[in-house]
Order: C-alpha cells, then structure tokens, then sequence
C-alpha cells in the first residue's frame, strides 16, 4: 500500500470542480479546499507505485487543474 498527499493548484474559482471531480476517482480518501499556496490537498491510497501513478496522472488532467505536486509517505 501507497499513501501520498497530492497539492493542486486550480484555475481562478475552480477549486469547488476540482474537489468535486476528485473526490470520484478510485484511490481517494478525500480531498478539500484550502488557503495558501494551492487550491486542493488529497489524500490518495494505492496498491502500488503504478496504481498510484495512474491516479496522479489522472488527476492532473483534470479540467481546472494547472499544476500539482504530490508527496509520497515513507516509512520509517
């Protein structure tokens, strides 16, 4: 299992859509607005690498996504 949190910036007023479409996409555990820097943070769960890959790519072609950064959780 793969844990990571994804940041998105949206396009200006799009962070309601992004969330909304977010939300649906298998792997998710949940996704919010938020103040600062980025629009979105989610919170994705995976079977692996690939199926976290998969998530993260469709995630950013999403329609009002402009960037995104995801941070992969280690273990330690």
């Amino acid at each position: 299992m793969v844990s990571a949190c994804m940041l998105i910036r949206t396009e200006h007023g799009r962070f309601e859509d992004v969330v909304k479409a977010v939300s649906q996409l298998k792997g998710v555990k949940r996704a919010f607005p938020v103040l600062g820097r980025y629009d979105v943070v989610v919170d994705i769960e995976a079977a692996d690498m690939k199926d976290l890959g998969l998530t993260v790519l469709r995630i950013g072609r999403l329609s009002g996504v402009v960037f995104t950064e995801t941070l992969v959780e280690i273990e330690t």
